[in-house]
């Protein structure tokens, strides 16, 4: 993990040998189960260190020190961004949201194999969880990556996350695009105006988009099952 620690560096994130180990074991872990189930494309050990594991990693530009924090990511699909959030914060709260049943096994075995501890992992839809007690407006930091456009994300994202807040979004080129096109769903959910931040990697360039809660969701939203994807706001 010698690339991976050098690069993370360069955002002030150093890695101890242990973390280099965890993502050692990671990196492992995610090659094997590869192999009998779809979790990535990327399949050199180098492009994960990059297009996952540094990836994820450059969320911290945004969020700072996360150790004490509570965290939701949806959508987390093989664990990014949290995993390796929690791997370089320890003492992060973290939830794993994925729909795949298949994946949240593997989730399972990662966080078991890797002896990290208060990680939440559910096998479920976030706009079932944000109609939950349990989960709605609970959270510091709500990310997610790829998961759907930005008008559709943030009723995914939005409802999760406590007032003071934020929801963090990984994407890609068109992001401003994106942004314009969601400014009525981020003021209906309760969202200040997203700011942008551009991350160059080694490779490629992705832009982390960053939005504060400043007001309650209203209790309508999200919608049910499906409806947020079929009918945007």
């Amino acid at each position: 993990m010698k690339w991976l620690a050098e690069r993370s560096a360069v955002f002030n994130l150093p890695l101890t040998a242990e973390q280099q180990k965890q993502f050692s074991l990671y990196q492992e872990l995610l090659l094997g189960w590869n192999e009998r189930m779809n979790l990535t494309a990327v399949r050199q050990p180098q492009q994960i260190q990059e297009r996952h594991f540094l990836d994820s990693l450059t969320c911290a530009t945004v969020t700072g020190n996360l150790n004490g924090r509570s965290l939701i990511d949806v959508g987390t699909g093989a664990g990014f961004p949290g995993l390796p959030l929690k791997i370089v914060f320890p003492q992060l709260r973290l939830v794993l949201v994925e729909s795949v049943a298949k994946k949240t096994e593997f989730l399972r075995a990662v966080v078991s194999a890797l002896s990290l501890s208060d990680v939440q992992i559910i096998t479920g839809r976030s706009e079932t969880l944000g109609q939950s007690l349990f989960h709605r407006e609970q959270y510091d930091w709500v990310t997610a990556r790829g998961v759907a456009e930005l008008r559709v994300l943030v009723e995914y994202l939005l409802p999760l996350c406590r007032v003071g807040g934020h929801v963090l979004a990984q994407k890609g080129d068109g992001v401003e695009e994106e942004v314009r096109e969601a400014a009525t769903a981020v003021q209906t959910l309760g969202g200040a105006m997203p700011k942008i931040y551009p991350v160059l990697l080694p490779t490629r360039e992705h832009y982390l988009v960053l939005i504060e809660k400043v007001a309650k969701t209203p209790v309508k939203y999200p919608r049910r099952l499906g409806v947020p994807a079929k009918r945007p706001l």
